[in-house]
């Protein structure tokens, strides 16, 4: 009776332990000072050899002194920043968008798709062991509208589509 008692005492002085703080683990702890990693510089101020040049000012917008290390990135390695930006659809792309959108559009898509996906989600939802141990339903849930990729690959190669990075299909 007497260790039964003990592994009782033992286990609530460690279970009480456990609620401490842990400074060691939380970063913030004692910080009173500004995050130092937060503050990106800015790039030097300098006068334009044109002003006409100058982009009109945007309120809420990007600065031309405002670091952009995306784009600093890419002309660092040889590329074009201005690429970066959404300059709308390429023209290689206009058929395709043509193509995609000669039935119409509907702009209210993503509010249908979400309400959709809240309604099949809430028939699809967790086992009693799933919402015990928190494990997530998505593979489950989703499985029977996923494409199996292999057999997508076959079937496209049989039908003649040339896929250059996949290996052909096996001989039957």
């Amino acid at each position: 009776m007497q260790a039964f008692v003990r592994g009782i005492a033992a286990a609530a002085v460690m279970g009480l332990s456990a609620c401490g703080s842990n400074q060691l683990m939380n970063i913030e702890t004692g910080q009173n000072s500004p995050d130092e990693f937060a503050i990106l510089p800015t790039r030097p101020l300098s006068m334009p050899p044109d002003l006409a040049l100058l982009p009109a000012p945007t309120p809420g917008g990007a600065n031309i002194t405002d670091p952009n290390p995306n784009a600093d990135a890419v002309a660092a390695l040889g590329g074009n920043p201005a690429r970066l930006s959404d300059q709308g659809i390429a023209a290689a792309d206009g058929a395709l968008v043509a193509h995609a959108t000669r039935r119409g559009t509907d702009p209210a898509i993503r509010e249908k798709l979400a309400e959709a996906d809240a309604e099949w989600r809430s028939r699809n939802k967790r086992r009693p062991l799933e919402a015990l141990f928190g494990t997530t339903v998505y593979q489950r849930a989703y499985r029977p509208l996923a494409l199996d990729s292999q057999a997508e690959q076959q079937r496209w190669q049989r039908a003649g589509a040339i896929t250059q990075t996949s290996p052909a299909p096996a001989e039957e």
